[in-house]
């Protein structure tokens, strides 16, 4: 077993001095190695440094073009999609308040006074954000004007992580595949739109339109499903104030 030995010692007996000799060449050895492995290191940099150089300027090139491109050219789109929208938009949210509004969606959607209409926007700033939104605006618009087919179309380009714009996207679908009288598509909508991001606002609302779809499609155990999430876990929701009645009604058929 090796033992420690204190700095300074020096091997006494003829069987020390071969311990110390063998120890100092296997460190030998060692650095020997590791001066062999930096020096074909080193020899293979050399050789291929024009390569090296080459894939750390394309990588350069690359970064330096990707923040370029979205300094000068995307964020300058970006503010001008941003104020050809804002007459659409205001169309659309003087239509949600007014007595006449297909009027206004019908502005909404092809424009006025010689700016953009969303459909515009679309065309031409589809790669921005405002594009991106202007989807969304459309479908609701489509909806409201009961162009339902338009309306899932619309709603269906319509891409978002947003906790709220995204389940009412996807719960529109739903409510357009109610109005064209396909129950089982708009159930796989209200269940992705309630799946979608959990929030104490759209989560409760699609819930209960999967619990009410289910039910009339004649699947009481699921909508029983939907229905008590609800009471489990939205107890301050508006759906929660008669969704005792639901529960009811779903256990009485599974039954």
């Amino acid at each position: 077993m090796a033992t420690y030995k204190k700095r300074g010692y020096k091997p006494k007996t003829k069987a020390d001095r071969l311990e110390a000799l063998e120890e100092q060449s296997k460190t030998a050895e060692v650095f020997k190695s590791l001066d062999e492995g930096a020096s074909k290191t080193e020899q293979w940099v050399i050789k291929n440094q024009k390569i090296i150089f080459s894939i750390i300027g394309a990588v350069a090139v690359i970064v330096l073009g990707y923040l370029g491109y979205t300094k000068y050219i995307q964020e300058p789109k970006e503010i001008e999609a941003k104020n050809d929208m804002f007459q659409a938009q205001q169309y659309f949210d003087q239509a949600v308040n007014a007595v006449e509004k297909d009027s206004l969606f019908t502005l909404s959607l092809n424009g006025g006074e010689g700016k953009f209409g969303m459909l515009d926007i679309i065309d031409n700033h589809g790669s921005t954000d405002a594009g991106n939104l202007a989807n969304y605006y459309a479908g609701m618009a489509y909806f409201n004007l009961k162009d339902y087919e338009n309306a899932v179309r619309y709603l269906g380009d319509f891409k978002s992580d947003d906790d709220v714009l995204g389940p009412l996207a996807a719960g529109g679908i739903g409510d357009c595949f109610i109005q064209l009288n396909q129950p089982e598509d708009a159930l796989d909508y209200y269940k992705e739109a309630a799946e979608m991001k959990t929030n104490n606002f759209s989560t409760p609302i699609y819930l209960h339109k999967a619990g009410t779809t289910a039910l009339n499609l004649d699947r009481p155990a699921e909508a029983l499903k939907y229905f008590q999430r609800i009471k489990d876990e939205f107890p301050e929701s508006s759906q929660a104030g008669t969704i005792d009645v639901f529960i009811g009604r779903a256990q009485a058929a599974v039954n």
